[in-house]
Formats: C-alpha cells, structure tokens, sequence
C-alpha cells in the first residue's frame, strides 16, 4: 500500500500504468459492519470501464472495482534470488526452447510456430507429440496486428491438423501478462498451467550417489519403454534428442529401467526433463540417482546452472525439486484456440 505523508493510504495507480506490475489494497466488503482489506500483487492488464483486472504472477485474472481501491502503487519485480542462478525470462524461454525442438518451424516476426506431429493410421487423426513442440512461442512482436497474428497461427496449425496453441508467461519481469489477458479477451482458453524452476548445478550432483545410473547420447528401446508417453513415435524420438548436447540416463531393471531422465546442456544451463521412476520403486531415491549422474556431467561440460518444468499440481516432483535448492521463477500457460474456431482434432500432452 502506499501511505502519503499525511498518513492517509492513496491511490497512487492509474490507467496509463497498464501493463506495469502494480500492488493495490482494496475493500473486500463495501458497506461491511467491519472494514476487510484485501492486497493484490499482480500486472496491470487493463483498466476499463471503471474495473482494474491484475494478472498474478501464476496467472489468474483478479477484477476489482475501481470503487473499492484504497491504496495503490507501482512496484517493481521481485529481484534476483540471491542463491542459485539469476536469469531474465527471455534467457529461460530460449534455453528452455532450445532444448525440446519441434520437427518443423516458421516465423511470424518474433514468434515462432512450432510443430512435431505424428502420422496416424489411414484415414485416422494426427497428433502433436507435447504442447511445449506444436505451440507458439511469442518472444516479441509478431510484426502485424495481434488479430491479423492469431488468424495465421490458427491457418498454420489447421494445415496440419492440429488445434492452435500460444505458450505464454507470467511472474517475471519481462513475461507476458498483457498478451495472457488479450488472448483470454478473445476466447482462448489456458488449458494447462507449468512453471520452471531454476537451482544450482553442484547442489544436484551432490544430492545422490549416481552409481548404477547409465549415461548415453541417444534413448533406445528401454528408455521409450518406461517414458511411456502418448505418442511417442519416430518424430517424439527427433524431439527428444534434439538440443545442443543431449544425454538419457537410465537405471537398469528387470523388463524395463527402475528409472529415466534425459538433460540437456546448453552454455551454463543444464536443462533436466523425462525424469520416471517405476511406480513400483519410487520413494527409493532412484529421481536424485539420476539427476545426480546428469548434473555430474553437466558440470564436466562447464555449465553451473540448472532448470527444470513441473507441473503445478505435481507435488511429489515439486517437494523433490524443492529438496534439491531449486525454485521458481515464472509461470507459463499453453492457451488453446476458441472452440470451433480451428480445426485440430487432438490436443498434444505437455
């Protein structure tokens, strides 16, 4: 909140501060017997018709009325956490981006059109192998109006049988809270929401004994067995081994590896995902195993820095992570074309 010196709380927030990240007090229940406040913390999307709507930093959308303001001001983003690496949100989304590369690319100005999608049987549907390979990744202007923009990505995606999807951020400074709150005005629905995380690399190789892990450049017959994701074929085989410098790790088991994971190093960044365990063996410290054996050779590469993306609603994998010194640093949320307005059959899974 933001106090004068008077001592009176003012609002300190207008219209043309939209798109700035802002924190405001306002009365929860006007007219109440006994006054309640609430503080909302979020990016300023848009202030019209006498209603402010706020972007949190996981992404929902809070409307207040201008009405029940009290106090206001702009306030500037989180700094840099002062353990473990400190990355800008462009930074991360280009690692993270280059890590898990979609068969065939486009651009539409700063946007990439991203797709990797497996052939069905005859006369059958196509799908795309993970939302993160057939979405948009917009890292700045698309170079024509955000309509003309939408209309090409839906074209795109249509010609090859799939729905339209813009991967978009939200919780740091330079994410992308204004393009969320435009494509929910135009009836594009978010479907998922992940974050990713960022650690130290030395705290990960340190975390387990790696012995038993086995290292190697490509994922054969045994690592797919236990990846067991929906559609992995020929072109979910391309999207995993792309990246700078790719490594699978695997436990040996009996029909199938206790356990999987698959890094990639990039510069300083080493990038960890495909981490499975055999539901039988969990809680055996075989997920730190093969992170450890991963961040070992990450560091003999050179890099320092690692990331990583869970699922919100992933708590196993969060308390894990958390273990391991990693936390949060932005959110990021696949939205998917109006219904009806596309004509993809089949939504890919994360």
């Amino acid at each position: 909140m933001e106090i004068s010196a008077a001592g009176r709380l003012e609002v300190r927030v207008t219209a043309a501060d939209v798109g700035k990240r802002v924190s405001v007090r306002r009365l929860s229940e006007p007219g109440a017997e006994r006054e309640k406040f609430t503080d909302t913390v979020g990016v300023l999307t848009s202030w019209d018709n006498g209603v402010l709507l706020i972007t949190r930093k996981d992404g929902e959308t809070v409307r207040i009325p201008e009405t029940s303001l009290v106090a206001g001001k702009v306030v500037p983003f989180a700094p840099a956490r002062r353990r473990g690496p400190a990355a800008s949100y462009e930074e991360l989304a280009r690692v993270a981006a280059r890590a898990w590369r979609p068969v065939e690319s486009e651009r539409l100005g700063e946007w990439e059109l991203r797709a990797a999608v497996e052939a069905g049987p005859p006369g059958g549907r196509r799908t795309g192998f993970t939302r993160r390979a057939n979405s948009v990744l917009p890292l700045g202007d698309p170079g024509v109006p955000l309509d003309e923009a939408l209309t090409a990505v839906r074209r795109w995606y249509g010609e090859r049988g799939l729905p339209a999807y813009v991967q978009a951020a939200t919780g740091a400074e330079g994410t992308q809270e204004v393009l969320c709150a435009e494509l929910e005005r135009r009836g594009w629905v978010r479907e998922v929401t992940a974050e990713l995380w960022t650690g130290g690399l030395a705290a990960v190789a340190d975390r387990a004994d790696p012995a038993g892990v086995v290292l190697s450049r490509t994922a054969d017959a045994a690592w797919l067995a236990r990846y067991q994701r929906e559609g992995a074929g020929e072109v979910a085989l391309k999207v995993l081994g792309s990246g700078p410098s790719v490594w699978f790790a695997t436990v040996p088991g009996q029909d199938a590896p206790a356990a999987i994971g698959r890094c990639v190093v990039d510069g300083r960044w080493a990038g960890f995902a495909a981490v499975e365990v055999d539901p039988a063996l969990r809680r055996r410290g075989l997920a730190g195993a093969v992170l450890a054996a991963l961040a070992r050779r990450a560091l003999d590469e050179g890099a320092s820095a690692a990331w990583l993306q869970v699922e919100t609603d992933n708590a196993a994998a969060r308390a894990l992570y958390a273990g391991m010194g990693f936390a949060a640093h932005h959110a990021y949320h696949h939205y998917r074309e109006p219904e009806g307005a596309g004509s993809g059959p089949s939504s890919p899974s994360v």
